[in-house]
Formats: C-alpha cells, sequence, structure tokens
C-alpha cells in the first residue's frame, strides 16, 4: 500500500508539473504562433472544453476498467500532448492541440482522484488533501523550471520534448506500483452518476469553491494593481501567495479532517476563505492585502477535496460520483472569472470580488453536504 501511496503522489505532482509546463511557456508559443490574446484565451478555453467533454466518460471508464488504466492513459497523452501544442504555428493548430491536452487530462484528474480515495479506504485515513498539495508544489516545480529554461533561451519544442519524455516515461514506471485495476473497477455497476440531491448539493459545493479558487486565482493581481496601488511585481505576489497558502493548507488538510471531522474543516475552512477576502478587499495596503489573498488559500486549500471524498460516498459508484462533482466544479472555474469581469464593468472590481465572499459564504452553509460516514463516526 505504501507504494500505491507513493506512485498516486506522484502522479498528482507530475500532474502538477505538466500543466504549469505549458503554462509558464505561453509567452513562447503565443509568439511562435503568432496570435493575439484574444486567441490565446481561446485556445486556452479549447482545453477547458476538451476537459468538461470527456468528465463523464472518464468516470464510466474508471468504473468499468478501474483507476489504473486511466491514469496511465491519461497521464501518457497529458505528457505526449505537449509536442503538439509546442509544434503548433497557428490559432487553429493550437487549439486543436490544446482540446486534445484537455481530453488527456480530464481523464487523468478524474481517475487520480478515485486511486487515492480507494487508498484511503484501504489505509482508513485521509490522503487527498496531501495528494492535492503534491499537485500544487508539483506546479510550482514546473513553472520555476519553465522560467529558467525560457531565461536560458531554450525553445518550446526543445522544452517541451524533454518534459513529454520525462513525463512519459514516469507514467510508465509508476503503473507497476499503483493498486491494480480490480481494486476499484466496478464493471456491473453503474457507467454514470444517478443525480440524487445529496450528490447535488456536493456539487454545488464544489462549484462555490472552484469558483473562488479561479476568481482569486485570475483577479487577484489585477485587483491590487488597479484598485490598491500595488506595482507590478507586488501585485504578481499574491498569486504566488495565494498559492503557497493552497499548498501548505493541503499538506495540513488530511490531519485536520481527522481530527475536525470534514463538516467542521469545510465550514471552517470556507469561513477562514471568506473573512480572508475580505480584508483583502477592505485593505488600503498592499501587504495586507497579499496577507488576505494568502490566507485564503490556507482556507481554501482542502475544500475541494473534502468535496470530492463526499462525492465518492454519495455516488453508487466512485468513478461515475467523482466525474459528475468534478465537471460541476470546472464548470464554475471556467464561469467565475468571466463573471467576475462582466461584474467589474458594472460595479468595479473592488466590488464585483465580493460575489467571491458570498459564494464562500454559502459554501459554509452547504458544508454539512460534505459529511462522510466517517466523519459521522468521529463525532
Amino acid at each position: 500500500m505504501h507504494r500505491a501511496r507513493f506512485a498516486i503522489t506522484a502522479v498528482f505532482a507530475l500532474n502538477g508539473s505538466l500543466f504549469a509546463t505549458f503554462s509558464a511557456r505561453l509567452p513562447a508559443i503565443q509568439e511562435r504562433t503568432g496570435i493575439s490574446e484574444g486567441q490565446l484565451g481561446l485556445a486556452l478555453l479549447c482545453a477547458m472544453i476538451g476537459l468538461l467533454s470527456v468528465q463523464l466518460v472518464a468516470g464510466a471508464l474508471v468504473s468499468r476498467f478501474g483507476s489504473r488504466p486511466v491514469v496511465l492513459g491519461g497521464a501518457l497523452g497529458y505528457a505526449l500532448g505537449l509536442m503538439p501544442v509546442a509544434l503548433s504555428t497557428s490559432f487553429g493548430a493550437l487549439a486543436a492541440s490544446m482540446f486534445l491536452i484537455g481530453v488527456a487530462s480530464g481523464p487523468l484528474d478524474v481517475a487520480m482522484n478515485v486511486h487515492g480515495l480507494t487508498i484511503e479506504r484501504r489505509i482508513e485515513r485521509p490522503i487527498l488533501s496531501g495528494l492535492h498539495a503534491a499537485f500544487s508544489f508539483g506546479a510550482l516545480a514546473g513553472a520555476a523550471a519553465g522560467g529558467l529554461v525560457a531565461d536560458a533561451g531554450v525553445g518550446v519544442v526543445s522544452h517541451f520534448a524533454v518534459v513529454a519524455a520525462a513525463g512519459a516515461t514516469l507514467a510508465l514506471v509508476l503503473r507497476a506500483l499503483l493498486l491494480p485495476p480490480g481494486a476499484d473497477a466496478a464493471p456491473e455497476g453503474p457507467r454514470f452518476a444517478r443525480p440524487t440531491r445529496a450528490l447535488a448539493l456536493v456539487g454545488v459545493f464544489a462549484i462555490c469553491a472552484v469558483l473562488a479558487e479561479g476568481a482569486v486565482s485570475n483577479w487577484s493581481a489585477v485587483y491590487l494593481e488597479g484598485e490598491v496601488g500595488a506595482g507590478e511585481g507586488t501585485a504578481a505576489a499574491s498569486l504566488a501567495a495565494f498559492s503557497l497558502g493552497m499548498g501548505i493548507g493541503r499538506l495540513t488538510g488530511d490531519r485536520l479532517s481527522a481530527l475536525l471531522g470534514t463538516v467542521r474543516l469545510a465550514r471552517g475552512g470556507a469561513s477562514l476563505a471568506a473573512v480572508a477576502i475580505g480584508i483583502a478587499l477592505l485593505a488600503d495596503s498592499p501587504l495586507i492585502a497579499i496577507a488576505g489573498f494568502a490566507l485564503a488559500g490556507v482556507g481554501l486549500a482542502a475544500l475541494f477535496p473534502l468535496a470530492l471524498r463526499a462525492a465518492a460516498e454519495r455516488g453508487d459508484s466512485a468513478g461515475p460520483a467523482v466525474a459528475a462533482v468534478s465537471a460541476m466544479a470546472y464548470v464554475g472555474f471556467i464561469a467565475g472569472p468571466p463573471a467576475i469581469g462582466g461584474l467589474a464593468e458594472l460595479v468595479g472590481l473592488r466590488a464585483a470580488l465580493a460575489l467571491v465572499v458570498a459564494c464562500l459564504a454559502a459554501a459554509a452553509v452547504l458544508a454539512d453536504a460534505v459529511r462522510t460516514p466517517a466523519a459521522a463516526r468521529s463525532r
């Protein structure tokens, strides 16, 4: 079991690293393709469309074949899919390549979470928050490496070729360490999650949490520069602080879940994040605003992992249920930042970001939705 836990932790870190690798080289990709910022945004949207288009199918695949083969296929597709992105020289080629990236990362996202939850049940203690911390720190490592490689003048094709080869090799090595397909396959079970009220409430909780993550990630630096008067470098530090807070929060999330129970942790985390973002929105000092966003990262850290665990408990089969809640959450992630932008046109960015506080207050109210049987026994 220790080998499987190590392997799935490495898979989460690999996923984060691959995500940050192409994110860090977006300027080079934009230059190579000669596209505008608007076209680049549309290409990135194609990745999210690809991801959402396969989320529910991914749940059915996990239910039928088990999470291990879907983890392997998704990781290989994601790693090798970097090459078409790097080789793109037009908007059409880049959009198609990004769609394929989303199609590969969607099944990986669902399967790795189901695999982690399967290990969690076997060892009878929570580990999912720690796995998401591995994703965060993998992304940090990928972004740092991407920046260093870019500063050294290495071309995006050479960079991505090395990362693709290393990622595919690592995925093949880790496959042997993961649990066998039969550990979580349910061939006779449902292929899609039954739309129950309990599962829908978990989904709404996840939407609120992930919408807040996306809004802070996309708008915190803009807010600091435009509303608080911070310089560009100081404004960029808000996202780094938020990401670091989330990484640290996820490292402690499993222990807090066992200590406090899932409901108390969900309610406390959502409330902390709401208050912290409220402080950032009232701040006149960049340092206070940055501290607020960092604290918001700590509060938000455990919410999405708690929602995925609750989904697995609510569904007839873990794969389809996790896929359904994950798909709902990503809708929030996609829709949230544009909604904030549109609202900001009407009332200003500071007031528009109050929508995030309202969403987190709703998540705190909905905290009972993520109660699990294990949590109930601990209370």
